[in-house]
């Protein structure tokens, strides 16, 4: 009987082929010594996880807001420059005339007139009155035509004509952006109704006198009611 291996089967590399493909030890290496331990990350290297846990936030906008609204360290950081009243009050005008001029044209067939010379008369007086009707009608277009006007024009852009005009923007204080469509409804709806309604000398005064003592923001009513601010337009 012969000692011989019986020959391998086809396909099957001999025992001492250096080609052979062999199964991969599953014992690791040990790590070297006074090194990290396998799968440990290079020294210096971020710890594992979320690369963005760590990262600053984003800076807001508009240029870092405005001061951070209230209570800031600084309010007027990041702020452009509040505008001045007196362009304020020119801006209030020009806005003003722009509606006036049409407004007394089409008051003509509505009688105002009369009613504006007549000092013993009033607005409940007016709504009360037999020949009250057409003045209603009137008082009702002009506040539709003056709130609706100042509404619109700030909600496009922040600048009625006026405003437009002498370099003047109206911005949300807590990020300068333009305000929204019901944030300028209730600005114009405090600057104008009281003024059409009852009160046409004695409102203007008093906002500009809150305009006038309000630190830091020079705020009137209407800016604190919809949380606005007015500033000057870079030319």
């Amino acid at each position: 009987m012969s000692n011989d291996q019986p020959p391998p089967s086809p396909g099957q590399p001999p025992e001492d082929d250096p080609f052979a493909k062999r199964p991969p030890d599953p014992t690791p290496p040990p790590p070297p010594e006074g090194g990290p331990p396998p799968g440990a990350p290079p020294p210096g290297a971020p710890p594992p996880g979320n690369p963005y846990d760590n990262a600053p936030p984003p800076p807001p906008p508009y240029g870092g807001g405005y001061g951070g609204g209230y209570g800031g360290a600084d309010p007027l950081a990041g702020m452009p420059p509040l505008a001045e009243t007196g362009r304020r009050v020119a801006a209030r005008i020009i806005d003003w005339l722009i509606i006036a001029v049409p407004l007394a044209i089409i008051g003509i067939p509505f009688d105002v007139y009369q009613r504006a010379t007549d000092s013993d008369n009033d607005f409940g007086d007016t709504v009360n009155s037999l020949n009250g009707g057409g003045q209603l009608v009137f008082q009702l277009i002009t506040i539709v035509a003056y709130v609706g006007y100042d509404t619109l024009m700030t909600a496009k852009r922040g600048q009625t004509l006026g405003k437009k005009w002498l370099k003047l923007r109206v911005a949300m204080l807590n990020d300068g952006s333009t305000p929204s469509m019901n944030t300028s409804l209730i600005r114009a709806i405090v600057l104008w109704l009281p003024a059409l309604i009852c009160c046409a000398c004695l409102w203007p005064l008093l906002l500009l006198i809150l305009i006038l003592v309000d630190k830091p923001y020079k705020q009137g009513l209407h800016d604190k009611a919809a949380k606005t601010v007015v500033v000057q337009v870079a030319p």
